[in-house]
């Protein structure tokens, strides 16, 4: 199989680029997580 290298190398380019999808969901659901808590603590500091 002389494509192999390619085939190999598509392969890993596709994980990757999963793989930075993912880290770049993750800190997206961190930040929106960080505006709930946020939004939370406005939320309890209006009704006092």
């Amino acid at each position: 199989m002389e494509n192999a290298p390619y085939m190999l190398a598509a392969f890993a380019a596709v994980w990757a680029a999963v793989f930075g999808y993912v880290l770049l969901l993750l800190g997206r659901q961190r930040e929106l997580r960080r505006q709930i808590e946020s939004l939370k603590e406005a939320l309890k500091a209006r009704k006092v």
